[in-house]
């Protein structure tokens, strides 16, 4: 059998293949909610957000005087990138997590404590 046939079966396969785990894994990530979570930025904000949050008064209050609300704090969490190079992601009992968004043309920066049964945004600036 010439290559090219071969290479022709082997495409159409492969495509009839691809299509058909695309249709299973949208219908089974839509069903359980699951992702693909599988990068360090995408893993840390996946256990902030699934921790009660706690904030300290300087961000309460920087929050409250900027006029932000809980859809933007869930816009950090969800679409923000960390900044692993100034984190300190060795500390005991909590890690230190610095998150950075776009943010209404500006960038916001959020620092996060991230303990076991809770985390706690210790500063939110935007610059």
């Amino acid at each position: 059998m010439p290559f090219l046939k071969r290479l022709g079966f082997y495409l159409v396969g492969l495509s009839i293949g691809l299509v058909f785990l695309a249709f299973f894994f949208k219908k089974k990530s839509e069903e359980t909610g699951t992702s693909f979570c599988y990068f360090p930025n995408c893993r840390v904000l996946k256990d902030i957000r699934s921790k009660p949050i706690s904030f300290s008064d300087q961000a309460a209050t920087e929050i409250e005087a900027k006029g932000l609300d809980s859809t933007d704090i869930a816009y950090f969490l969800s679409d923000g990138n960390i900044d692993f190079k100034n984190s300190d992601t060795s500390s005991k009992p909590c890690k230190t997590y610095i998150i950075k968004a776009k943010f209404n043309g500006n960038t916001g920066v959020m620092k996060i404590a991230n303990c076991e049964q809770k985390t706690e945004v210790q500063e939110f600036k935007i610059e």
